[in-house]
């Protein structure tokens, strides 16, 4: 009977590791969903299939954000064929915000948006630091994530490479 009363919580947790661990390893884009500036949702199926995708879960107060966002956009014209999708936590009030400092109405392939409090993003990468940025091809498999700091350079030459 101990035998038994101690497997079944091993295997439980064992269980609950390999559930864990091949979603964190999966290679295919996920199927969000966040909430625009316009309060509209937009969900992941909603993107092109034609294009390559860069997804950068990121805080628009944090530092290393910052940096990235201004990089990014000093060197857009590298990021023409993919699609953006620039995703927070943060409210809707502070995305707005967000998008009216760096004028992105004006780019027609970034899309920004909040999962709020949800956190399924953060949760099904495990993203303990930002930004995060993950490079997914035209058929939505992962080519390439970046845990630190993006580097801009690198992501556009991956980007060209796709």
């Amino acid at each position: 009977m101990k035998t038994k009363a101690f497997l079944t919580p091993g295997l439980v947790c064992f269980s609950a590791m390999v559930f864990f661990s091949l979603a964190a390893f999966s290679q295919s884009l996920p199927p969000f969903k966040m909430y625009r500036s316009d309060k509209r949702i937009f969900s992941a199926a909603e993107l092109p299939k034609t294009k390559p995708v860069v997804l950068i879960y990121f805080d628009p107060d944090c530092d290393h954000c910052q940096k990235l966002m201004k990089e990014l956009f000093q060197k857009i014209d590298a990021f023409k064929k993919a699609e953006i999708v620039m995703v927070t936590y943060k409210p809707v009030e502070e995305l707005a915000a967000f998008e009216k400092m760096h004028n992105i109405q004006k780019y027609s392939n970034i899309i920004v948006g909040t999962e709020g409090m949800g956190f399924y993003l953060r949760n099904y990468y495990g993203l303990m630091t930002m930004p995060f940025t993950a490079l997914y091809d035209k058929k939505g498999n992962l080519n390439y994530s970046y845990r630190k700091e993006t580097s801009v350079d690198d992501l556009a030459n991956r980007l060209k490479n796709l």
